[in-house]
Formats: C-alpha cells, sequence, structure tokens
C-alpha cells in the first residue's frame, strides 16, 4: 500500500488498488477523465463485443504494476522514496497523449506532424494542467514526461525507463492480461507477479532470474497468441483500417491535426471525432458502414515469418505498397482505392500498431550460492525465445464485399511470385 494512502479503487483485473493522494489529484485532471472515452482496442468491438474497456483504466493498472515492482526487495533496495513516487504517477500517465482511437489515430501524427503519441505524451505532462498540478505537489514534470515514455536517461538508473518501456514492461504486462480478459480470448495463463519477483537490477539494467524462465516464455507466448487472435484480427483490423480511412477523409475539414495547444488535442475523444466524422460529408458513408456493420472484406491473407523482416521492408515503402495495389486493382478491372493493403507489424497507411516482437534481447540472469549472478542473454537460454525473436508478418489485402472475388483472383496471380517457404501454418 502506498504510503501517503488515499484510497482505492476497486480494478476487474488486479483488484484493489491504493492510491495516494497525489495520484488521486492527477487521476482527476481532465487529461486522465479523458482517457475514459478512449477504447484501449477500438475495433476489436466488432469481433469481441466485450472489448470496450478504456485507456484509462489500463492506465491505473499499469501504475499499480510499476508499484509492484518497485515493492520487489531486489529494486526497493535501489530506489528512494521519491523514484517511487515518480515512476508511479510516469506510469500512470504513460498512454496520456493517445489520440481518439487510440493506435488508429497514430498515423495521422506521424504523416502530418511526424510525431506519435508518445511525442504527445510528453507534451501533454509538460504543459496541460498536469503540468501544473505536478509543479505545485512538488514534483517535476520534465522528469515525469520524459520517464512516462522511457526516456528520462537519468545516469546510472536506466532500470527506471525499462519498468515502463522493455521487453517486459509493465505496460505490456497489464495490456495483455486486461485485453485477454475484456475479450475473452484468453490463451494461456500468464503469471506476471512471478515475473515481477524475479526481476533485479544488474548493473543499471532490469533482468530476469532464471528461476522465472517458464513464466517469462509464457508471457512471449501469450503476447503472440493476443497479436494473432486480438490485435490483429482480420475483422478488427478492417474496423481499425475504416477508422483511419474516416478520419483521413474528415481531416482537411475537421482539423484533427491542426491543433495547437494542449486543449485543442484534449478536446478530440472517440465520441467526439466518430460524431464530427459522421456529419462530415467525406467520411459519413464510412461512419455509415461501421454503424451497419457492413465491413471491408479479407480477400487474400498470408502469414510470414522472417527474422530479416522482408516483407515488413517491402512494403513499408509507400511507393511500392500503391504500385501492387494498382496492380491488384488493375488486374481485377476495379477502381485503386478499393484495393487496400495491410500489413499490421509496420508503420503502413491507413494504421500502424508497434511491431510484435521487439528485435531485442530480454537479459536474464542466474544467482549462485554465494549470490553471485550470471548474465546470459536469453535466446541462448531459451529455444522458444530464439524461435520467435523477430517479427511475424501479416500481409493481407483487404477490398469492398461486392469486389472480394475478383480481388481474391487477382491478388492471388500478381502476389503468387512470393515464395511458398516464407509462408507459415499455426
Amino acid at each position: 500500500m502506498p504510503k501517503a494512502y488515499w484510497g482505492e479503487i476497486k480494478d476487474p483485473v488486479h483488484g484493489y488498488i491504493y492510491i495516494t493522494e497525489s495520484e488521486k489529484n492527477i487521476i482527476d485532471s481532465y487529461p486522465m477523465q479523458r482517457l475514459r472515452r478512449l477504447r484501449q482496442l477500438a475495433g476489436s468491438e466488432y469481433v469481441y463485443p466485450g472489448a470496450n474497456h478504456t485507456r484509462f483504466e489500463h492506465c491505473v493498472g499499469v501504475m499499480y504494476l510499476a508499484g509492484k515492482v518497485l515493492e520487489n526487495p531486489n529494486i526497493s533496495r535501489v530506489v528512494t522514496d521519491q523514484e517511487t513516487e515518480v515512476a508511479r504517477l510516469a506510469a500512470l500517465l504513460h498512454d496520456v497523449g493517445h489520440g481518439p482511437f487510440s493506435h488508429v489515430f497514430e498515423h495521422l501524427l506521424i504523416r502530418d506532424l511526424d510525431k506519435t503519441h508518445e511525442d504527445i505524451t510528453s507534451w501533454l505532462i509538460e504543459k496541460s494542467e498536469v503540468g501544473d498540478k505536478l509543479g505545485k505537489m512538488g514534483y517535476r514534470p520534465e522528469e515525469i514526461s520524459q520517464l512516462a515514455v522511457g526516456k528520462l536517461h537519468k545516469p546510472g538508473r536506466a532500470f527506471l525507463d525499462q519498468i515502463i518501456s522493455s521487453a517486459v514492461d509493465v505496460d505490456k504486462q497489464d495490456f495483455i492480461v486486461r485485453d485477454t480478459y475484456h475479450t475473452g480470448a484468453e490463451y494461456g495463463f500468464i503469471d506476471i507477479f512471478r515475473l515481477i519477483h524475479a526481476l533485479d537490477v544488474l548493473g543499471e539494467n532490469l533482468a530476469v532470474e532464471l528461476g522465472a524462465l517458464s513464466a517469462l516464455e509464457s508471457f512471449i507466448i501469450a503476447r503472440i497468441e493476443s497479436f494473432k487472435s486480438i490485435y490483429f484480427h482480420r475483422v478488427g483490423r478492417a474496423a481499425q483500417i475504416m477508422l483511419a480511412m474516416a478520419m483521413e477523409k474528415a481531416n482537411e475539414e475537421l482539423g484533427l491535426t491542426a491543433f495547437k495547444t494542449p486543449e485543442e488535442y484534449l478536446v478530440m475523444d472517440d465520441y467526439t471525432v466518430w460524431s464530427a466524422a459522421k456529419k462530415c460529408e467525406k467520411s459519413r458513408r464510412i461512419i455509415d458502414d461501421l454503424e451497419r456493420r457492413r465491413m471491408l472484406k479479407c480477400a487474400y491473407e498470408r502469414t510470414f515469418y522472417d527474422k530479416d523482416t522482408m516483407i515488413s521492408n517491402i512494403f513499408s515503402r509507400d511507393a511500392y505498397r500503391i504500385q501492387v495495389q494498382t496492380e491488384i486493382a488493375h488486374e481485377a478491372g476495379v477502381a485503386p482505392e478499393v484495393v487496400i493493403i495491410d500489413v499490421p507489424t509496420v508503420p503502413s497507411v491507413p494504421y500502424h500498431h508497434s511491431a510484435l516482437m521487439e528485435n531485442m534481447e530480454i537479459p536474464v540472469f542466474s544467482r549462485s550460492s554465494t549470490g553471485a549472478k550470471t548474465m546470459y542473454r536469453m535466446s541462448d537460454i531459451s529455444k522458444i525465445f530464439e524461435t520467435l525473436k523477430g517479427f511475424i508478418n501479416i500481409l493481407r489485402v483487404y477490398t469492398d464485399a461486392q469486389n472480394r472475388e475478383q480481388v481474391e483472383k487477382a491478388t492471388s496471380k500478381v502476389l503468387g511470385k512470393i515464395p511458398s517457404t516464407a509462408k507459415i501454418s499455426y
């Protein structure tokens, strides 16, 4: 329980979450309350009706897990009370910069402003009422804004960033457990508290004790299964693509990326943008289709397991993707705009989601009877991790219902040149 206990929040995933008065003040700020109007998995509700949870409860959950990491005796012995308070607040605020429909808004930010939601997070923590509140409570908003996105880079304290942003961070620990709970797509049990209790600081970096290897492997497998069954589900992706297209078409009229102040940004949420896009001439038809569940249809799908990220690299090039879309459309005898190539693991138009597995190691260590620690590379210890490390590339081609059959035939003809050895079945 936090030392300056104020009260508790009942969470369906973690139970009672105890908060301090400082945390309550930030939770009650407008930027945090806005997160109640941003769904965590926009689009997934078309597949999983229960997936209506929001960024708000996720952020509270991440704060709770960050607190649990900092209570771990291996970590608590090397952190100050001030660092613990700052890390909990940073974890609470880590997603405050998300736009309408969460990750779906990201491609507009990147394309028009060369910004990500993390850039907006830091900006809001420093420049909105959150910064004023933090300052009045004696905290440095700049410190919290950097730590919230894992970029504090405090000398000798890399583990503070890694608690919030790393291969086994508390953000991933919360969203995998929370998203599988709300969708019902629970693939395997993940013992996140076994992982948390196995964390230690080696040098200045977080590492996982080898005794928790099976929990770590389960976590990685659950993450991959969640991506395939939830985040990259073909119908959920269709809804996200449609939302992204609607925002793209409405952007000029609605000025979604024309904001100059935190207040102008914060007025945008799932409700306000949906309502505005429904009234906008250019996007009205797409919103109408979503309201009636008339979805884009997947005409072609192949999955590649490729450590060299060949498919990602090819299709992340706009010029190549447009060329292939045009070729498929020509072959199918349809207009180019009704053919959409989607590669979920790359920053592809019209939707971006972070890559499935970062190309990075998870440090693990063993402890001898004398207490000496020996570091290992995860892929040297775990054949499961070595096999799964890298990228899963799902390549899909979407179109509308009436053109599905001819686009399917045309895509098979145009993309038939990709070697079948690159394909993997699940």
